[in-house]
């Protein structure tokens, strides 16, 4: 049969190659629909330099809308300890014996950007730090999910200690992998927002980020990263692994 308007012919002429790799950066940017992909029909459709182009522009819009709409005071569910899922899953591009192996004693929590006391952290120093705990749902971008315990300070508390500027846009992590994020500051100044040193009440294990990471129960699970090396504050996007191949950055959950 026959498609029977511009949108239909339109897809019918591209490549299954190309609308395959359509299809595979319209999931991960979650929330651009086929009206999105109506867009594309404007441009050289058989061009990947041009379909990467308007499809990097969407993801940029959509972000901007997430932004708008995110609630800097609303709360994401907390749960009761009887439903955190046993055994919580390991989750990463690599096996879990591939997960970094940090020195405790020589750990240094690097600083950077836009930050008035710049010392580096040791663990102890961070242990020290008053800390929280939470209940909370751990969503991925691949669709499943899964509850834990993450104990640890809040990240807002952390930022506010060490002088960062928190008008700045953006804050980024670097990490013992070569994984790399970043996030919105309403996000980082967020109340459930916390650098967690432990789960399930015992010092976080190497499989889940040793020797911490961030939690951030709004945002999709890529957006939690692990192994912490450094922490910066900057007005310029500093990307992501996943965001730099297409994933949406904002990825509110």
């Amino acid at each position: 049969m026959k498609p029977r308007n511009a949108l239909g012919r339109a897809l019918a002429a591209i490549p299954k190659r190309e609308i395959e790799s359509i299809e595979r950066r319209l999931f991960l940017r979650r929330g651009l629909s086929l009206g999105a992909l109506a867009m594309l029909t404007g441009c050289n459709i058989t061009d990947q330099e041009s379909v990467e182009q308007a499809l990097m522009t969407m993801s940029r819009w959509n972000d901007r809308v997430q932004g708008w709409l995110f609630d800097p005071t609303r709360l994401a569910p907390e749960y009761p300890e009887s439903a955190i899922t046993v055994p919580f899953p390991f989750n990463a591009y690599y096996g879990e014996d591939e997960a970094p192996e940090v020195d405790a004693e020589d750990y240094r929590l690097e600083l950077g950007g836009l930050i008035r006391e710049r010392k580096p952290w040791s663990l102890p120093e961070l242990y020290a730090l008053p800390q929280v705990s939470q209940v909370t749902r751990h969503i991925c971008v691949e669709g499943w999910s899964a509850i834990g315990k993450w104990s640890g300070t809040p990240f807002r508390s952390f930022l506010e200690r060490v002088g960062a500027d928190t008008t700045a846009k953006f804050v980024g992590f670097k990490c013992d992998d070569d994984y790399y994020s970043s996030i919105d500051m309403a996000t980082a100044l967020h109340p459930q927002t916390i650098l967690a040193f432990r789960y399930a009440d015992q010092i976080l294990p190497r499989k889940y980020g040793f020797p911490m990471k961030l939690r951030v129960p709004t945002k999709l699970g890529f957006k939690n990263p692990k192994h912490i090396r450094a922490i910066f504050v900057t007005n310029e996007y500093p990307g992501g692994y996943w965001e730099d191949q297409g994933y949406n950055w904002f990825s509110g959950s």
